[in-house]
């Protein structure tokens, strides 16, 4: 089973480039040889079958409906669009004004401020850009639209960006706490295995350390966790690595700092003090 999978997936990587490109083709009028459009539907159909029919077969074995999905497709791409999805419902979370992952007792602490004004430029600058590329695609209808798709998709995505950071803070609860970064950051670190934690305003930080998890806004860091055991931090398309030191921001590091320390002292009372 896993040697079809491996094949599936060889074969999904050269006919849905294919099936792209003959889109693309399509859409800007020009005309493939009709042998090519026949031969790549076909593939493309018979692949659709093929992952179908192995998705029925996980399922016979006992595979539930995600387990059988995650071992057709690469971790990579779900987490890919994973990701794009968690933009998309932050979008929504924002303009409803609420909040992921915040439950009742939990401490919230935001750190979307500090890239705000970065973001919001950003966005205004992608805006100008699609408005001028409207106006030099004019003549162009067909490439006018492709092009204002993704102009306009990539300003969703910028502020999906900043909703995600809006709506995904950082958490402390009773026992852990819950760093996050947009949509794809995401580590617990159980409040036990923090050895020491000390306000750091950091505005560089080196990339080459294997055990350090940086999780900077607006390039800086404020807060660094020395951990007594290791977590492991999940990277953008699956990669795990150990670290033991975190080094993160938050809107208000100093009392984030202070409802760490309550909480950490809550778990372990100096000795002779009534637990």
């Amino acid at each position: 089973m896993k040697r079809l999978i491996k094949a599936l997936r060889g074969v999904a990587y050269t006919v849905i480039p294919a099936e792209l490109a003959l889109v693309v083709c399509l859409l800007a009028g020009v005309r493939p040889p009709a042998a090519a459009v026949t031969a790549t539907e076909a593939a493309m159909l018979l692949l659709v079958l093929a992952e179908a029919a192995v998705f029925v077969r996980l399922r016979r074995q006992g595979h539930s409906n995600r387990s059988a999905v995650r071992e057709l497709v690469p971790e990579s791409v779900l987490r890919l669009i994973g990701h794009e999805l968690k933009l998309m419902w932050s979008v929504v979370l924002w303009v409803a004004r609420r909040r992921h992952g915040v439950g009742d007792g939990d401490q919230a602490f935001g750190h979307a401020r500090d890239q705000a004004a970065m973001i919001f430029g950003f966005a205004f600058v992608c805006v100008v850009e699609t408005i001028g590329m409207s106006y030099l695609l004019s003549d162009w209808p067909v490439v006018h639209a492709v092009v204002l798709v993704l102009d306009v998709y990539t300003v969703v995505f910028i502020i999906g960006l900043h909703a995600a950071s809006v709506t995904r803070p950082h958490v402390l609860s009773a026992d852990v706490l819950r760093l996050r970064q947009a949509g794809h950051v995401d580590v617990r670190i159980p409040l036990e295995r923090i050895d020491s934690a000390s306000y750091e305003l950091l505005f560089t930080h080196d990339k080459k350390e294997d055990d350090v998890l940086n999780v900077p806004v607006g390039a800086q860091t404020s807060l660094t966790l020395r951990l007594s055991e290791p977590v492991t931090a999940v990277g953008l398309l699956g990669k795990r690595r150990e670290v033991s030191t975190v080094r993160l921001h938050a809107d208000d590091s100093r009392a984030l700092l202070k409802s760490l320390t309550q909480a950490r002292s809550a778990l372990s009372p100096p000795p002779g003090r009534p637990v």
